[in-house]
């Protein structure tokens, strides 16, 4: 079977600020760059930042936007934890325990880009998790009724 990679595009507000975050604070390597864009690989997998003139307003939760890697190695989540204290990255979220003492046990972090963009990083107990467990209806954090779509 071919090896087959993931593929994102994101507003960002300029070059310089996408770098630092990616490439020196989450390690990313850069590939192709113009002045309004710039290819990123994250773990293997394909980020496109392309500079807008008005970035989308800024959310004020972790929904509906976001997007990030499941580790299926506690170790390299926990390496990626590691190098985000060490070079200083703000958490959007703290790392927290979801669903803890079941079989949707899992840890997760998030951060947001200088552009506002959020990214979730995240490792289950158990891999059957990841696209199983359909007999558990929980789905991520519970929003506050204040950031749900009113009907």
């Amino acid at each position: 079977m071919t090896q087959v990679l993931f593929h994102l595009a994101f507003p960002v507000k300029d070059i310089p600020s996408t770098k630092k975050f990616y490439i020196d604070g989450l390690g990313c390597l850069g590939g192709r760059e113009t002045d309004r864009c710039i290819i990123l690989s994250l773990y293997g997998h394909q980020l496109v930042a392309h500079v807008v003139a008005e970035l989308p307003p800024p959310q004020k939760g972790i929904y509906p936007r976001h997007f990030g890697l499941v580790f299926q190695s506690e170790a390299n989540w926990l390496t990626l934890l590691e190098r985000i204290h060490e070079k200083r990255l703000p958490f959007f979220q703290r790392p927290k325990v979801r669903f803890p003492d079941t079989s949707l046990e899992h840890r997760t972090f998030f951060l947001a880009d200088p552009s506002d963009n959020l990214l979730e990083f995240k490792y289950y107990r158990l891999e059957s998790a990841i696209f199983g467990e359909t007999n558990f209806p929980q789905i991520g954090d519970p929003e506050p009724m204040s950031l749900m779509q009113k009907s």
